[in-house]
């Protein structure tokens, strides 16, 4: 499953997403954490010193071996500057999947233990002296989308994507990429209206969009964010003593995150886990491929010198299995049970919004 974590600049998307991160491993769940946030600070969130995160290896300064390793045999790709962040799998190229060694993640990965439960984690790395008046920061996240365009990924494994901040996801074709997107608003005029812009956006794709009230201080938060967002509003979001702890650089064990938090991430799950049931394989490389045709007539035909529209297979479609048409279902998952809702006039039977950590 490919989960990203969007919202305005400090919604606190991060931490709720290093949460959700720590909740699958705490599960034995397969998980693959990629930073692609210009705000570099996720590895921070899982744990790391700020030292220990800023050494993380950059996953675009490793975009010629990313390249050179997913362009494998394919013979519609002459070379690895032939591609760019938008290029298509097709016969003959290398896959990426969550739990294989590769060298791809060898160069860019790093196993982290939450609890004892290892996490791998890449980063696409902050802006340096040379990017500084040149260079935009979704040059660097092409390195995910392009990773993201060939992986193959099953129910029962995750990939967490922290996204760059406000609507600047949709500068490319990745807002497509992901099984289930996570918006964090608050309960703010401002903090709902990147949910807004996402909203009008993603009508066209498809997208499985659930909204995460964060820092939400009683009922009146509730209801704005109710009337807001509609039955987008997913779960809510407050005060953690076991987060601020986090924040200070002293977590305690995740098993002491309190109960109530647990219950709304694992409502996350529940929600990423049902979107599977949407999964459509074909349609995923019909956008994968709308458009890297996009982007090669607006700028990749002139940078490569070639024309990228001949990189497109007609012929292949991305699958979590090669062979089979029809995956079978999973097992419907056990939920917790409800709680109770905060009171609101003429809302009375509106299901409960548990409420979760900021």
């Amino acid at each position: 499953m490919k989960i990203a974590f969007v919202g305005k600049g400090g919604s606190g998307k991060t931490t709720l997403s290093s949460l959700f991160i720590r909740h699958l491993a705490a599960n034995e769940a397969p998980v693959v954490a990629v930073d692609a946030d210009i705000n570099q600070h996720l590895g921070v969130a899982l744990g790391l010193g700020e030292d220990e995160a800023a050494e993380l290896p950059a996953l675009g300064a490793h975009l010629p071996l990313i390249k050179d390793y997913l362009r494998g045999s394919n013979p519609r790709i002459a070379s690895a500057d032939a591609m760019i962040k938008t290029t298509p799998p097709g016969t003959g190229s290398r896959l990426l999947r969550v739990t294989e060694d590769n060298p791809v993640y060898e160069a860019c990965a790093r196993t982290l233990l939450l609890d004892g439960e290892p996490v791998r984690l890449m980063a696409t790395g902050p802006f340096t002296e040379a990017d500084l008046g040149v260079a935009c920061y979704h040059s660097k996240v092409g390195a995910v989308e392009l990773c993201l365009n060939h992986l193959v990924d099953g129910p029962d494994e995750y990939v967490v994507v922290d996204m760059t901040a406000g609507s600047d996801s949709f500068a490319s074709g990745m807002f497509t990429r992901f099984d289930m997107t996570f918006l964090v608003a608050e309960p703010t005029r401002k903090g709902v209206s990147v949910y807004r812009q996402y909203k009008k956006y993603a009508r066209d794709f498809g997208i499985a969009l659930k909204v995460i009230g964060n820092k939400v201080q009683g009922p009146e938060d509730i209801e704005f964010l109710q009337d807001e967002v509609g039955d987008d509003l997913l779960v809510t979001v407050g005060h953690s003593d076991w987060v601020r702890s986090m924040e200070k650089g002293l977590p305690a064990r995740f098993e002491l995150l309190e109960a109530t938090n647990r219950l709304a991430l694992q409502a996350l799950q529940n929600a990423a886990e049902d979107s599977y049931a949407g999964r459509d394989w074909a349609r995923y490389t019909e956008q994968m491929v709308h458009f890297h045709l996009r982007n090669a007539e607006s700028w990749g035909n002139a940078k490569t010198g070639v024309d990228l529209a001949e990189q497109v297979d007609p012929d292949f479609v991305l699958r979590e299995t090669p062979s089979a048409e029809v995956v079978s279902p999973r097992p419907t998952p056990t939920r917790p049970a409800p709680q109770p809702a905060w009171p609101r006039p003429g809302n009375r039977g509106r299901p409960a919004l548990p409420a979760a950590p900021r």
